[in-house]
């Protein structure tokens, strides 16, 4: 997104502006706002601070978090300078990580506040954390009084030479704080004020060492050695079950080893309950989290023991890409391939290259992790014979002897359902098969909410949200109707609002709910729960899920993309897709790819353990390259294919695409810009430039919206591309304007 920033924002007239002290220092500070650029400040009361200085300035008529990036620009006179408020007592940011906002800001085309503001999440954890009272054994005086029953449980829990807080005292010993008072007065107890706030404990890596097969070991190995230097790229390619994370565990252990924090990046940290468990197993403890559903305090006092050094492992979701490291050694994507690293709002940013910009940047290992990797990792690991720039990494077996599932084709045309219903014939045997046995299903389906479109019998009108070009989803387990967009609510209405005939509303497709509804037709007597955000939205309730799943309490699962994040059931032997075509229509560059990485990862929930698996995929076009890739387990054929039409198409990665996005609540306003855009389209050589034109979701959220699309090749610097184009624009008031560098969603 690109923003002006307000002119002399921080700079006041010289009336409003304190008399500089002589010989002031002048700062320039990059402020944790959507502006661009960064502003001179005299360094006020705290001295010349180093670059990197974390610090509190005035700005507007606020007062704000700042990073001091060094001298200041001298382009203001210093009698209309404001002065830095305050410097944090905290560590000074080191040069890779201000190097690493810099060229987020640069690549991205953010405005450099705005990356600032996502290191500086969290203002609160400037101030120095709060103090508590400990008390441990005294020295006492000869007036030491009379030792009575409680003053001897005091004395006894604290024979072991330990500081405790009143509270635990208190509590362990059955007595009041005023006994605690006069045995500190009698120096019985001696007391000290600690942190209240005590940092994460430290994961042991010695904890539980692995046992890992051959193939394990060799990848672990490589892992190992790189620890420590410099840079290194490694794409860890390894199929459903194999152990990729027991593997890069290895380098956990070593890293922590060494005493290094490590960052591990996950999709869906919501649904991360069974890899938690695991790295506590291995380590002794559960690594810091960091996601949108920790608590402001948490996120606080995660955010402070990071910069000083206190926390040694953060698994997070991609923000935690911009937590300030004071001595970062090893940073791991896991499932890198999935499309929830790319960030679509505010700065927009693809987290698992920025993550391997961050790891060159500080110079230490990146391990990018994935069963079906990203075509963008697969061409950088050198298997399409390009130049590698990560080592290539491969396990191609299952551990523990388990055996990838045999995916077969349900052909809708040789075999449909009966009218009104979703589940082929083959499909209802073989979950028939399981439930005879005691084994559990698995039905994917990548629709949430009961049915996708609702529409009138009578006159064809579909419901459609008012803010959105897009149809409003019946979602009947809430009794409501939502828009997947904007989330837009209202309730459901039997009766058109179009021509007013009543009871003609038509439930359109098949979402999850509708399935389960269709499940408890078939199967009476199975018991099944639906997992999708909708059900499932909190870490808690996930582990409530899964654990549900172990203990044999579900039957029958019914999921959208969340059943295929990683989870291991053991007893789960049959994956039925009901609809293997969705998502390989419309103009999405990734849309093969992302299914092909989809229905694989969801394939591979089943048989993950002695029992052999298999998925069962509906679908009306058997013969469609994806799939036949994906039944004969010829990912690779699938990858090279891939990767030659987009080379042909000049798409990434072998050329670079960037998206321009116009919108405003104003039509006019918007169909005004356009032409101003287009009247200064540029031509450049290597470059070309689609657009702008109204986007395939022309209403989106309230505002009507417009495109561009610029492709480029490899060797030309796009951003300067775009920044000669947007200058030469005079953006009319009331117009948003959106830079999306490599855009994965085009509506």
């Amino acid at each position: 997104m690109t923003d002006i920033a307000p002119k002399n924002a921080n700079r006041t007239a010289a009336e409003t502006a304190p008399e500089p002290a002589a010989g002031s220092a002048v700062l320039s500070v990059a402020v944790a706002a959507p502006v661009a650029g960064v502003y001179d400040y005299l360094a006020g009361s705290d001295g010349d601070l180093p670059r990197g200085s974390l610090v509190e300035v005035p700005f507007g008529g606020r007062q704000l978090p700042g990073i001091v990036m060094g001298p200041g620009r001298g382009d203001v006179a210093p009698a209309k300078l404001r002065s830095i408020s305050g410097a944090a007592d905290l560590p000074v940011l080191g040069d890779p990580l201000l190097a690493f906002i810099e060229r987020v800001a640069g690549w991205t085309m953010a405005p450099l506040g705005a990356v600032v503001k996502m290191v500086l999440s969290q203002p609160a954890a400037f101030a120095p954390l709060p103090q508590k009272k400990f008390y441990q054994l005294g020295q006492p005086s000869d007036n030491r009084g009379r030792i009575t029953p409680a003053r001897q449980r005091v004395l006894t829990y604290l024979a072991d030479g330990a500081s405790r807080p009143a509270s635990a005292i208190v509590a362990a010993c059955k007595t009041g704080k005023a006994v605690l008072d006069a045995m500190e007065e009698q120096r019985l107890l001696d007391s000290v004020l600690c942190d209240a706030e005590p940092p994460p404990p430290r994961p042991q890596h010695q904890h539980h060492p692995l046992q890992l097969t051959t193939d394990q070991q060799v990848a672990a190995d490589q892992l190992v050695v790189a620890i420590g230097g410099g840079y290194h790229g490694f794409l860890l390619d390894g199929v459903t079950g194999s152990g990729k994370t027991e593997v890069y565990f290895a380098a956990v252990e070593a890293a922590l080893a060494a005493g290094k924090q490590v960052l591990i990046l996950l999709p869906e940290i919501a649904l991360s309950a069974g890899w938690r468990h695991r790295f506590a197993a291995r380590f002794g403890v559960e690594p810091a989290a960091w996601h949108s559903d920790v608590t402001p305090a948490q996120k606080r006092r995660l955010w402070r023991f990071t910069v000083t050094g206190q926390t040694a492992v953060v698994v997070g979701a991609r923000s935690a890409l911009f937590l300030p490291f004071a001595d970062l050694g090893l940073i791991i994507v896991d499932e890198e391939h999935e499309q929830a690293f790319k960030q679509e709002d505010q700065v927009i940013y693809q987290a698992r290259d920025m993550a391997v910009l961050r790891a060159r940047l500080a110079q230490v290992p990146v391990v990018l992790a994935s069963a079906t990797p990203s075509l963008e990792s697969w061409v950088n690991a050198g298997r399409t014979g390009a130049s590698a720039r990560y080592s290539y990494l491969h396990l191609p077996n299952r551990a523990q002897g388990a055996v990838l599932p045999q995916i077969d084709m349900v052909d809708l045309r040789a075999t449909p359902p009966e009218a009104g219903r979703w589940l082929a014939p083959p499909l209802v045997a073989a979950i028939n098969a399981r439930l005879a046995v005691g084994e559990q299903s698995l039905l994917y389906l990548n629709r949430r909410g009961y049915a996708p479109l609702t529409l009138c019998g009578a006159c064809g009108t579909k419901l459609t949200c008012p803010n959105c070009d897009a149809w409003m989803v019946d979602h009947r387990l809430a009794g409501r109707m939502r828009c997947h967009h904007c989330g837009h609510e209202s309730r459901p209405d039997n009766s058109c609002q179009t021509c007013g005939e009543s009871d003609q509303m038509r439930a359109c497709g098949p979402g999850v709910e509708r399935l389960a509804e269709e499940v408890l037709w078939r199967f009476p007597d199975a018991r099944f729960a639906v997992l999708s955000s909708d059900t499932v939205n909190t870490p808690k309730a996930a582990d409530l899920f899964v654990q549900s799943v172990l203990d044999g309490e579900v039957d029958i699962i019914i999921g959208t993309q969340m059943a295929a994040k990683g989870h291991h059931f053991p007893d789960l032997t049959l994956v039925g897709v009901v609809d293997a075509d969705l998502g390989l229509a419309g103009g999405d560059l990734r849309a093969a790819e992302r299914t092909f990485q989809m229905l694989s990862q969801v394939a591979g929930r089943a048989g993950r353990e002695s029992r052999p698996g298999v998925a069962l995929l509906q679908t009306l076009e058997p013969q469609n390259p994806v799939l036949t890739a994906l039944a004969a387990g010829d990912r690779d054929r699938f990858l090279a294919s891939e990767a030659s039409a987009r080379d042909a198409a000049k798409m990434p990665p072998f050329g670079q695409l960037a998206a321009l996005v116009l919108s405003s609540r104003d039509l006019d306003r918007l169909h005004h810009a356009m032409r101003l855009m287009g009247a200064a389209r540029p031509a450049f050589a290597g470059v070309d430039i689609f657009g702008p034109t109204t986007a395939p979701i022309g209403f989106l959220k309230g505002k009507h919206r417009a495109r561009a699309l610029l492709r480029a090749s490899k060797n030309v610097n796009l951003q300067a591309v775009i920044k000669s184009w947007l200058d030469a624009v005079s953006m009319p008031s009331g117009v948003r304007l959106q830079v999306d560098i490599d855009p994965y969603h085009f509506l």
